[in-house]
């Protein structure tokens, strides 16, 4: 596959030649949680042709996007990682995120919410300013999966399984549609969740990770 080349010396048209194809962005948010094989890739992200997966990845390995590394023992194995650079994308995939659920609606046939879904909305609704010099860990139970997001001196470590220390709370629900974060939210706010902790930890929730709005 070629990428487009829009002839113009712009940022923006740049980043598009760069990132802009399909499946690339979120390629890259699944590799912003953590390291992911190529069939952990194709597993989490349902659709996307095995080709295509490849290419994108080719394609982003070629612009210092992405990488390959020997995964860790006891791991055996490739598997591929985000660059400094890459990294530095994670802010913009926050952005986009949080103007794309303005834009949902209701869900359609077909949809679904990935565990690394939920942890980059996490990641994006914080806001660090309401957050200043908290200490405070929540886990999140879904039917399928469970993520966790854990503030330290008002920095988040939101990622995917149970928090690394017993978490403050812990929240489950059961969502009637998809676990996502917007599902999560008007969960809480209706009081339709199980909390495992102090009720005041989930008030905190919903003030800090509510205010810049969800992804």
């Amino acid at each position: 596959m070629k990428r487009r080349d829009f002839g113009q010396y712009c940022g923006l048209g740049r980043a598009l030649e760069l990132v802009g194809e399909r499946w690339a962005l979120l390629i890259i948010r699944d590799l912003a949680i953590h390291p992911r094989r190529y069939t952990d890739l194709l597993e989490g992200l349902p659709g996307i042709p095995s080709n295509v997966l490849a290419t994108r990845l080719k394609e982003l390995e070629q612009s210092g996007i992405a990488e390959r590394q020997i995964a860790p023992a006891p791991s055996r194995g490739v598997v591929y990682v985000l660059t400094p650079l890459g990294r530095e994308l994670e802010p913009a995939i926050h952005a986009l995120g949080r103007w794309g659920a303005t834009q949902l609606g209701e869900p359609r046939p077909g949809e679904i919410v990935t565990a690394e879904a939920l942890t980059t909305s996490l990641r994006a609704a914080f806001d660090p300013d309401r957050a200043t010099g908290l200490n405070a860990s929540w886990e999140i139970h879904a039917p399928d999966f469970v993520v966790h997001a854990v503030v330290t001196e008002g920095k988040l470590d939101a990622g995917i399984g149970p928090a690394p220390e017993k978490p403050g709370v812990v929240i489950t629900f059961r969502p009637e549609n998809l676990p996502s974060y917007v599902e999560l939210v008007q969960a809480i706010k209706c009081g339709l969740v199980t909390i495992k902790g102090p009720r005041k930890l989930l008030d905190t929730f919903t003030r800090v990770f509510t205010s810049r709005g969800p992804a």
